[in-house]
């Protein structure tokens, strides 16, 4: 039986074997995730630092990583991690430095003794204002992040995960990855594409056995606010006087966004993320929205699978297409 044809009989016999799996279940169900290794980017703060203690506490083995150690927030995360005696280790990576990944990956996959079972592409900036006034400085850093950052992450765990026949890539997009807000920078443009990236190799690692999946997050009073406004000012600090009088309003807005408008609570994204994980392999959705209010990225993610199926479905891609979004 090919991989394909495996995943695909998996969904039918889980109905068969759920009974006969009650008693183990019920064993596991306080840590679904034992025995699985888990390395999540940018984890100093919000989603990344939240989950590495989340997915810890529910039996993982934990490898966090964040840039410029040593640190205070990694030194908080490991007092919290020996507090609570879970299995959480701290390692640095830079996903926009090649040697930092390659470096980072190699000892994350020391640590956990064989190929990642899980990479959490966690790592993102954002900037604010209109697109005209993003210099290059801001456009490559974004990029960097954003997209080149998640792809190196993956090339660097893939090799493992190919060879264990098993593994599970989280790309962490955003509404704004489906959906467009004016004077967001070149934040939408990154997560459009990351969302383009992850379902194509989602398509490609179906003969590996390997799934992706993008977690959809709204707004969220994370450090990602206060980070933006820092990225912004130095961005508007560049500005020409008559680049900030072409966009008068927009700029006069650019850092005052802080977040605190936002009441939803960031531990959504770290429960959802441990859901999907445990979930048995091949029944995992391709995308995930998050978030207790509005969730228009849903609409464009049904309409975006349907349109996959018909153009693909019946193509020599189809088995492909057809595991991902069956």
């Amino acid at each position: 039986m090919t991989d394909i044809e495996r995943r695909a009989v998996i969904k039918t016999a889980l109905a068969v074997g759920a009974a006969a799996a009650i008693p183990s279940a019920a064993s596991a169900a306080d840590k679904p995730l034992a025995g699985k290794s888990v390395l999540i980017t940018g984890a100093s703060s919000g989603f990344g630092y939240l989950g590495a203690l989340h997915y810890a506490r529910l039996g993982a083995k934990v490898i966090a990583s964040m840039r410029g150690l040593p640190r205070k927030e990694a030194d908080e995360l490991k007092a919290e991690a020996t507090k609570e005696k879970l299995d959480i280790h701290i390692i640095e990576i830079d996903v926009t430095s090649d040697e930092q990944v390659a470096k980072g990956v190699a000892e994350a996959e020391k640590i956990a003794g064989g190929p990642l079972d899980i990479l959490i592409n966690n790592a993102g900036v954002g900037y604010a204002g209109p697109i005209e006034l993003q210099d290059m400085a801001a456009t490559k850093l974004i990029f960097d992040t954003n997209v080149y950052g998640p792809h190196r992450m993956a090339r660097a765990v893939l090799p493992g995960m190919r060879k264990a026949k098993r593994g599970l890539i989280f790309n962490i997009s955003s509404q704004l990855g489906r959906v467009i807000v004016p004077s967001a920078g070149h934040y939408s443009p990154t997560k459009f594409a990351l969302e383009a990236m992850s379902e194509a190799m989602a398509y490609e690692l179906v003969p590996h056995n390997v799934e992706v999946c993008v977690i959809q997050p709204g707004g969220y009073p994370t450090k990602v606010w206060v980070n933006r406004n820092q990225l912004a000012s130095e961005l508007k600090s560049r500005l020409t006087e008559d680049q900030a009088a072409a966009y008068l309003a927009l700029v006069n807005s650019m850092g005052k966004e802080d977040g605190t408008r936002r009441s939803a609570d960031p531990m959504d994204v770290p429960r959802a993320i441990a859901e999907i994980a445990a979930m048995p392999a091949g029944t995992r959705p391709l995308r995930r929205a998050v978030h207790p209010g509005m969730k228009p990225q849903e609409a464009i993610n049904k309409v975006s699978a349907e349109t996959q199926l018909a153009m693909l479905g019946n193509s020599p891609f189809g088995p492909w297409v057809k595991a991902v979004h069956d």
